[in-house]
């Protein structure tokens, strides 16, 4: 049953997603990435928001968990999550592991980007 409302959720998150990025694109121009910034940011408030309302209000049903921060917040952006997951260990005093899984996931995200691009333009 879990998957299904992770999936209920994902699928709302993901068209959420593609319309909020399409109505702020078409706005502000492409020019920098303001609807995938949008998208992030206000992902990580959402999931700031659920994941302490949800763990501060145990009566409410574990299906919401299931559809609201990992359905919806996951297909809606992982950055929220990466966010989230290095607040929780400054939290819980791991500073080191915060701060290397900020400092990682920027530089070898992009790394691996890069790695990509030259990897699909070897195939194409």
């Amino acid at each position: 049953m879990k998957y299904l409302w992770i999936g209920i959720g994902g699928s709302i998150g993901a068209i959420a997603r593609y319309w909020l990025g399409t109505l702020i694109t078409g706005r502000l121009g492409s020019r920098f990435p303001y609807g995938t910034f949008a998208i992030n940011i206000s992902g990580c408030f959402i999931i700031g928001l659920m994941i302490t309302v949800l763990d501060e209000r145990t009566s409410l049903p574990m299906s919401l968990r299931f559809l609201l921060p990992i359905g919806f917040v996951g297909a809606y952006t992982t950055f929220s999550t990466y966010e989230m997951d290095s607040f929780q260990k400054a939290a819980q005093g791991h500073y080191g592991v915060a701060l290397l899984n900020l400092v990682l996931s920027v530089v070898v995200g992009y790394g691996a980007v890069y790695l990509g691009v030259l990897s699909g333009r070897a195939v194409a």
